[in-house]
């Protein structure tokens, strides 16, 4: 007769965390200027990689240029760190879920490889800038004997075609009808004033595009101009589309905890803070909706329910092509690597100043002190990373 020694089991192998939050990076003057690497970010990403170079928290990389496709920001990501494609979002990436609009005649306005740009996103039948005037020349009258042979950015041509689209309706054999409304559809991507890079101080931003544009427009016609969407940073629309890749790699690793938390780190008050901050708002706003008794202290605290129901159609787009968000708060980390200068001198009446002088959010997104508020300051790219892992007592093994 044989006994079988019972054999105890041997203690599961460690297992690797599973996060419940995200992070979202910006990349002018949080990871890099210009061409240079921040050198707290390749520290930063250190503690982001396992041995097997794979991420240990889910990542995206969140830019408001618009200049280059997604894969070449991803290339030139790569001297920090290899970037996978689908972890970059670029200020034009959220277009793809216009797709009512990728059937029709666009025309495309901006800089780098346009019409590949918008082909990728999805739109069948595009025309650039330089595709109209060769089309209707009598309507550019800039000198082209005046062109080196690297032509420099002529924002004055865009803007006079741009013109001339919206008071034809597309009809540029026609004249001008300065009180016809609504206008063609508009969407807008990139919405920075500044931005930084090799330079000491900032430089402008498409954001300075789009209020030339504006200006005109309104001298022109005494009516405001309207976008159909705005995307790019501090659009929710640009949070959401982060959140869903955010979300779907956490699926991809099988990361069984719901993805709560989003931390977006970035260098700008006015873009990367308030960006954050108002889709923050956004998500508490949905999980009130929820809630009647929030709701009420909501209105009470607001004065106002006129937030509901720009809220739902967001939700309406996003269900249709996203799915419903799973994140419950975005909190905002403030770096001291780029735009923002904590030695810049605070003015004696900072609301007053900020919002009569110096904001430099877009003309359609409120003033809100607490939207620039970031959730912390600090020194670099390392820092925000440290405070965000002791924030969700994360330790990778």
């Amino acid at each position: 007769m044989h006994f079988l020694a019972h054999q105890p089991a041997s203690p599961p192998p460690l297992l690797q965390p599973q996060p419940g939050f995200g992070l979202l990076f910006d990349i002018d003057g949080v990871l890099v200027r210009g061409r240079l690497p921040i050198p707290a970010a390749k520290k930063a990403f250190e503690k982001l990689v396992d041995s097997q170079g794979q991420f240990v928290v889910p990542v995206v990389f969140v830019t408001n240029a618009g200049n280059c496709l997604r894969q070449t920001k991803a290339d030139q990501l790569s001297h920090i760190l290899g970037v996978p494609v689908n972890q970059v979002i670029m200020s034009h990436s959220p277009l793809r879920m216009f797709k009512k609009f990728h059937d029709k005649c666009v025309l495309v306005s901006g800089q780098g490889p346009v019409l590949e740009i918008a082909k990728n996103l999805g739109f069948k039948n595009v025309m650039s800038i330089d595709m109209l005037r060769e089309s209707y020349p009598l309507l550019d009258m800039v000198d082209h004997n005046r062109r080196p042979k690297l032509p420099p950015v002529r924002w004055e041509t865009n803007l006079q075609l741009i013109i001339d689209i919206l008071l034809t309706n597309g009809n540029l054999s026609s004249v001008h009808q300065t009180q016809k409304m609504p206008h063609l559809p508009l969407l807008a991507c990139n919405m920075d004033l500044m931005w930084m890079a090799e330079a000491h101080s900032p430089r402008f931003g498409h954001g300075t595009f789009l209020v030339c544009l504006e200006n005109i427009y309104k001298k022109i016609t005494g009516k405001d101009l309207k976008y159909e969407a705005l995307m790019g940073k501090p659009s929710e629309l640009t949070y959401h589309f982060a959140e869903y890749l955010i979300r779907s790699q956490a699926m991809q690793r099988q990361w069984k905890l719901p993805v709560t938390s989003l931390y977006a780190i970035g260098d700008n008050l006015m873009t990367d803070i308030y960006g954050a901050n108002l889709y923050n708002r956004y998500l508490e706003e949905r999980a009130a909706r929820k809630n009647p008794k929030a709701v009420a202290k909501m209105v009470a605290a607001t004065g106002s329910t006129a937030a509901v129901p720009r809220e739902e159609e967001m939700d309406s787009l996003w269900e249709s092509e996203l799915a419903l968000p799973s994140a419950t708060s975005c909190k905002s980390v403030l770096v001291c690597t780029g735009v923002y200068n904590p030695k810049a001198e605070v003015p004696s009446d900072a609301n007053r100043c900020i919002k009569e002088t110096v904001f430099h959010g877009h003309r359609d997104f409120r003033f809100d002190p607490a939207l620039v508020e970031p959730g912390h300051i600090v020194q670099d790219v390392l820092e925000a990373v440290d405070l965000i892992f002791e924030q969700e007592k994360f330790v990778p093994q």
